[in-house]
């Protein structure tokens, strides 16, 4: 697929490989950050909200939905990136230069190593000539430009999207990732901080170097 999707892209999800949550406790590393929200997914959320009548009961439901939406751990203090280190999807596949097509993102994680499990990254593409502003084009490869998926102002993830504009769903913090993923709304203090990537001889989509900035809420 070729061309822009500039009032509507897609959430990538090919053959069983799309959006995945990374829920999975199994491998005992310890997690820098977990997507919570992917154990209580949007549609349950409706449904709770839906069985439930009245403006007082719907009230008592908002701070633990929100809650759940509150991922930042800051036991961890180590590099979340190397340089070499591949990206991988949810079922711990790595990603292929060909994976997304234009318009379209994915969650993906730096391949699990000894101390760290799960990093939630946004990986979208994009014509190259749609990027500009504050995109680090040095840090792009093909098409393809990674961030933190761990919001800038309380540590969510953000998960949801208005046309081309990625939304935190805790407090409405607004992103642009065609521009270096800067805060075009809502509370964030800073920009999402981006991953520099590139496409290693294999054809595999591999980190360079850590993210730019601070993850999660907090720095400068």
């Amino acid at each position: 697929m070729t061309g822009s999707h500039d009032d509507q892209w897609d959430e990538h999800d090919d053959q069983g490989h799309g959006e995945h949550d990374h829920d999975d406790d199994s491998r005992g590393q310890p997690s820098i950050y977990t997507d919570v929200r992917a154990q209580v997914r949007r549609r349950d959320y409706a449904k709770a909200l839906a069985t439930v009548g009245g403006l007082t009961a719907i009230a008592s439901l908002a701070a633990p939905l929100a809650s759940l939406q509150r991922v930042f751990e800051r036991e961890y203090t180590g590099p979340v990136y190397g340089d070499g280190i591949p990206l991988v999807d949810g079922s711990g596949e790595r990603i292929t230069e060909n994976r997304l097509s234009d318009g379209e993102q994915l969650t993906v994680f730096p391949e699990p190593r000894p101390g760290l499990e799960d990093a939630p990254t946004l990986l979208v593409r994009f014509p190259e000539s749609e990027y500009g502003g504050e995109t680090n084009m040095a840090f792009t490869a093909g098409g393809y430009a990674a961030y933190s998926k761990v919001c800038t102002h309380a540590g969510c993830m953000v998960d949801d999207r208005e046309n081309s504009t990625w939304v935190c769903p805790c407090h409405y913090g607004k992103f642009n990732p065609k521009s270096g993923a800067r805060v075009v709304g809502g509370p964030a203090p800073r920009p999402l901080p981006q991953l520099p990537i590139t496409i290693s001889s294999e054809g595999y989509l591999v980190a360079t170097g850590d993210f730019e900035g601070p993850v999660g809420p907090g720095g400068e």
